[in-house]
């Protein structure tokens, strides 16, 4: 692919859409999980909150494509979002490379904030995603192919059909809800690379870190690889305002995977 600028107003609109995942909904992990937050006292059942929070974490995201940001950047606020739009031709090598650096400095500027929430946010290393106890890590890493195979493969499935594509938001709230309450036990669900990196930093932890690299990656590639068929179906590298391309860089001429 031939290289091109990229719009500097495209890049901050996703840094800005990162941060704002990651500051509003590691605060929510925090609220909900951290040691002595009232969230435990009033949601007393772990698989209630683990369930709330999938939900309003995937809500976050959805509600960020509708936003300005998604009509600007198409929000995809995940490395691996990215990696499959330029798997399927959506986007170029140089839009691809933009974007991640732009999630990566927005995981920063969203995550250091955290840390004023304490003791609390310690208490659950501000967010962090680590291996469950009790799981290997041929399991753990499991579980993020599997939740991030998950995730590609329904974003594929609603911008791939013209009838769906309207919904796709929505899909991510329910999609998350169920994954965190099966799954967030044994890797923290994290299925984005930046939603993990960054706050291993604040927080200083880097046990298993590079499983939310790698497990995410194989499961994205294995989602594009399934679904490749759908590849030529999918016009536009965005989460929503799909008519919205004024700076021509989200449409592609298609050649196949």
């Amino acid at each position: 692919m031939i290289a091109m600028r990229i719009p500097w107003q495209v890049l901050v609109s996703e840094f800005i859409g990162t941060a704002l995942l990651l500051l509003i909904g590691l605060s929510l992990v925090i609220f909900m999980f951290g040691a002595g937050s009232p969230a435990a006292e009033l949601l007393p059942d772990i698989g209630v909150r683990r369930l709330i929070t999938g939900f309003l974490f995937g809500g976050l995201g959805g509600l960020i494509a509708i936003s300005p940001i998604g009509r600007e950047s198409g929000a995809h606020i995940n490395p691996i979002a990215t990696f499959g739009f330029w798997m399927m031709r959506k986007i170029s090598g140089s839009v691809a490379i933009g974007y991640v650096v732009a999630q990566l400095l927005g995981a920063v500027a969203g995550c250091l904030p955290l840390l004023l929430w304490g003791d609390l946010g310690k208490s659950v290393l501000f967010g962090a995603t680590v291996p469950g106890e009790g799981y290997s890590l041929e399991t753990v890493v499991l579980g993020e192919i599997i939740t991030t195979f998950l995730m590609i493969t329904g974003l594929c499935v609603f911008l791939g059909f013209r009838k769906l594509r309207p919904f796709t938001p929505a899909l991510f709230p329910f999609l998350y809800s169920i994954m965190v309450y099966f799954e967030a036990a044994i890797s923290g669900t994290s299925t984005n690379p930046a939603r993990s990196f960054v706050p291993a930093v604040v927080a200083g932890v880097w046990e298993g870190w590079w499983i939310f690299w790698v497990g995410p990656f194989i499961g994205g590639l294995l989602a594009i690889l399934a679904c490749s068929f759908l590849a030529k179906r999918i016009e536009v590298a965005k989460l929503y305002y799909f008519e919205s391309d004024r700076r021509r860089i989200f449409h592609r001429v298609q050649q196949g995977i």
